[in-house]
């Protein structure tokens, strides 16, 4: 397996708790390197462009809304495997239904505030990280 990077968010609702930490040692617990990291608070506009995807959806303007609602953390992981392992790490999007141990089973609050968001393939790490992310600011 290649050493790849992947793109975490720790969302609004984390943040406003102060699990950054605890989030952050999970991570690195299961072999990730935080390689960039800020704190920011998205702008509407901000959060609409990168959820652009989801913008047919019917949990879109909710969504928006809920990001740029308090700070979120922004950073790149970097490791064997990264985007699957960090996944696995996350646990299932409904936090009733991630395994016991991910960061979504021990601290989302519901499937909507589900604490960290991460990319789902190389392509769209790509993407997510160059957003947020000049190369200087990669530091691995």
């Amino acid at each position: 397996m290649a050493v790849q990077r992947t793109f975490s968010i720790i969302k609004p609702d984390a943040t406003k708790r102060n699990l950054t930490g605890a989030i952050n040692a999970r991570i690195e617990a299961a072999g990730l390197r935080i390689v960039a990291q800020k704190r920011i608070h998205l702008t509407p506009a901000q959060v609409g462009v990168f959820y652009e995807v989801h913008k047919e959806r019917p949990f879109y303007g909710e969504l928006c809304e809920f990001m740029a609602s308090e700070p979120v953390v922004v950073q790149v992981l970097e490791g064997e495997d990264a985007i699957a392992k960090y996944r696995g790490v996350m646990g299932a999007t409904d936090p009733a239904e991630a395994d016991a141990g991910t960061i979504r089973a021990e601290f989302a609050e519901s499937k909507g505030e589900n604490s960290v968001h991460g990319s789902d393939a190389p392509e769209t790490a790509a993407v997510e990280i160059a957003y947020f992310f000049s190369g200087l600011e990669l530091v691995g």
